[in-house]
């Protein structure tokens, strides 16, 4: 065989090798990694100004033409200075807004363009709230989403839909969505009390509360929250002056009313804490953020956490563009 044959033929596999993306590479890069919208300058501030974009796990930057940006204020007047919802899933395989040429919700996944939208009038956003209070939160896999309503007497009900059975159940109106469990098969929220404290609730996918408890100050006080898929474990972010700004994560038991020990986060100084998602091997997703001279939020850090070690690693990060109206995570 010829020798020099035979190395180009190597170089030849080789380079073809290191060019081979894998499934799992693949789906990372259709992946969202944050949804923005710009901003455009008007006299001495600025409003949103569309497209809607997803930047992407691959670097590409898609454009949502059909997401509404102006979104309409109680009574159907639309508001040119804030913009309209968007929510992405957990995973970042699919984001939802209010389609431009109906008005209504759709659920797109990003990786095959398909189009999903809400059931009945659960796709319309209510007249006494309009489009600019309506907080969509999707369950991680996408399964599920639930819209939370802002209505000034807080008696509007919140929406739970399946998005494979188009099955919709009622939440009380009084009630704040926190998100739900990795599975998606509970949700958890919180309430306050007319004794000014908080409750937590948990809630199944048929819409019926499973538990509830007033739960201690250190639980009410602190954030991020997230639940486990036990439907009782919430584990919470603390950072206290009294521990020097070390940042802690306690767990409690809503079945049982305990408290867990702190165990201190390793997380580079600089970080902040964002959102706590457990997973459903049981360890925990945490997102953190970090900011620029002038306090702009510059870049987005996506850790694995060990919830009995504290000990945390960076699985993906990015840089969130500057000079934007706003911008939303996979779980906002």
């Amino acid at each position: 065989m010829n020798r020099s044959r035979g190395f180009a033929l190597l170089a030849v596999a080789t380079a073809a090798s290191a060019l081979m993306v894998t499934p799992a590479q693949a789906a990372a890069k259709a992946e969202i990694r944050y949804g923005w919208v710009g901003a455009c300058a008007k006299k001495d501030y600025s409003v949103p100004c569309g497209p809607w974009h997803l930047a992407l796990g691959g670097g590409k930057d898609v454009q949502l033409k059909d997401a509404v940006v102006y979104p309409t204020a109680a009574g159907g007047k639309i508001d040119k200075e804030s913009s309209a919802p968007l929510s992405i899933s957990g995973d970042g395989r699919f984001v939802g807004y209010f389609r431009t040429s109906d008005r209504k919700f759709v659920v797109r996944d990003v990786a095959s363009g398909s189009i999903k939208v809400l059931p009945g009038k659960a796709a319309v956003a209510p007249t006494s709230v309009g489009m600019l209070n309506v907080d969509p939160t999707f369950s991680p896999d996408g399964g599920r989403v639930v819209l939370d309503y802002y209505d000034d007497d807080a008696k509007l009900p919140s929406l739970l839909i399946d998005l494979k059975t188009d099955a919709v159940h009622r939440i009380p109106g009084n009630e704040t969505v926190q998100g739900f469990s990795p599975d998606g098969s509970h949700l958890l929220t919180t309430r306050g009390t007319d004794d000014n404290t908080t409750e937590l609730a948990v809630y199944d996918g048929s819409g019926a509360e499973v538990q509830s408890r007033v739960v201690p100050q250190v639980v009410a006080n602190n954030a991020p929250i997230g639940l486990a898929d036990d439907g009782v474990t919430v584990g919470l972010v603390i950072v206290s002056p009294q521990t020097n700004g070390k940042t802690r994560l306690r767990t409690y038991d809503l079945s049982t009313d305990a408290v867990s020990d702190a165990v201190t986060l390793r997380i580079p100084a600089g970080e902040s804490p964002t959102k706590l998602v457990w997973n459903t091997s049981g360890d925990v997703t945490l997102w953190t953020l970090q900011s620029d001279a002038d306090g702009n939020t510059s870049k987005a850090v996506k850790r694995s956490l060990n919830p009995e070690t504290g000990a945390t690693a960076a699985r993906d990060s990015f840089r969130i563009k500057s000079g934007i109206w706003t911008w939303w995570l996979p779980g906002d």
